[in-house]
């Protein structure tokens, strides 16, 4: 099993879904765990208290705000010392089908996806990195979407935002090689999480389960298991990839 004792991670949307199974991941492989919510105090509480070790933190921001994604890092920086991994799974996922929309409601799609799923990350990462570099390297892993290959045609913002994403973590790889910072995306597809469940339940249920072959979608431990391999195990000659980890679902070339 990989050994993170001795590291420390920010997990950013650490509350529920894919952020808290990569929290609980992390943190029974060793590392010490800084978990990041916007509102979701009670529900990243119980998150914290529930995670294997001690010494595990709570740090609240709008990833929105680049103030405040800037003195989140201070503080886990603080708190802990320096900042190992960053795994940026924080993310919003809003319908925004253009056929709907008055052109001040696209904006605001625009603005929040944006500004939440690529500004909040690239932020976050920029304020990570230089904790990394003093400390001699680090990794990083961003959560990106199949949305970014295959296209979302009723929110195309998030497609673009997880899109930006990959192009930014491969960027970043090339960017700080020399300085031992790894970079790496992860690409699911369908995940039973609390926004995926009532999908699952409704009328899209069926077509949602047979996308992939296996008949069904990821579990959010499966996402986790990647992040800790890359986050652990991964040689430096991975970074710069993309997994995908949506089950055959989306093939690309």
């Amino acid at each position: 099993m990989s050994d993170l004792g001795g590291k420390t991670a920010l997990v950013t949307g650490a509350s529920r879904g894919i952020g808290k199974a990569v929290s609980e991941t992390l943190a029974r492989s060793g590392a010490r765990i800084a978990l990041h919510y916007r509102r979701e105090k009670p529900e990243a509480e119980l998150t914290r208290k529930a995670l294997n070790g001690k010494g595990h933190i709570l740090v609240q921001a709008d990833l929105m705000d680049p103030a405040q994604t800037e003195s989140m890092v201070s503080e886990v920086a603080r708190e802990f010392g320096t900042i190992d991994i960053l795994v940026n799974n924080a993310g919003i996922f809003d319908l925004h089908p253009l056929k709907d929309l008055t052109y001040e409601s696209w904006q605001e799609a625009w603005r929040r996806t944006i500004g939440t799923n690529l500004l909040g990350a690239a932020n976050a990462t920029y304020c990570v990195i230089r904790c990394m570099q003093k400390a001699g390297g680090g990794r990083i892993i961003n959560v990106s979407s199949r949305g970014a290959f295959r296209g979302e045609p009723e929110a195309p913002a998030y497609g673009a935002s997880k899109a930006g994403l990959n192009a930014m973590s491969q960027s970043l790889a090339k960017a700080l090689a020399a300085d031992r910072i790894l970079v790496f995306a992860v690409a699911p597809g369908f995940v039973r999480t609390e926004r995926i469940e009532p999908l699952l339940r409704g009328n899209r249920g069926t077509d949602i389960l047979s996308q992939s072959p296996f008949g069904r979608i990821a579990e959010p431990e499966e996402v986790a298991r990647t992040v800790l391999f890359l986050a652990s195990e991964a040689p430096e000659f991975l970074s710069g990839c993309i997994i995908d980890i949506n089950g055959a679902s989306y093939l690309r070339t």
